[in-house]
């Protein structure tokens, strides 16, 4: 068990800091000047973003289908359910990690197209 415990830590841990300038916390690089307006357009275009729900149906789908899937192939690959637990979970992290990658990068472009609509030259 100590093993499925550094498996479900370290991701968490990777996902925690990767997730600081990212989703709805990002912060666009701007071509040109940035206008007196331009925190609270940010500010106003990150909330935007935020708006939508921590966990949403596409991760907790890619959650599932990661147990799923791991679940099944540790029972094809070693011919038998010892390991179901752990296989399940360590399919589990990476379709939540998937999930989450997905939708702060949905959120990026959400503060991208936001920026871009109040004028800014938006590069990435």
């Amino acid at each position: 068990m100590p093993r499925l415990s550094l498996l479900v830590t370290l991701p968490a841990l990777f996902l925690a800091t990767a997730c600081a300038n990212s989703g709805a916390n990002y912060t666009p690089v701007i071509d040109g000047p940035k206008g007196p307006n331009y925190e609270a357009d940010l500010a106003a275009c990150q909330q935007l973003a935020a708006s939508g729900g921590v966990v949403d149906g596409q991760v907790a789908g890619s959650t599932a289908a990661g147990a799923g899937i791991g679940a099944a192939s540790t029972v094809i690959w070693n011919g038998n359910s010892d390991n179901l637990g752990e296989a399940a979970a360590v399919g589990a992290i990476a379709g939540l990690a998937s999930g989450i990658a997905r939708q702060n990068n949905s959120r990026e472009n959400i503060v991208r197209n936001c920026m871009a609509g109040r004028g800014y030259r938006v590069l990435g």
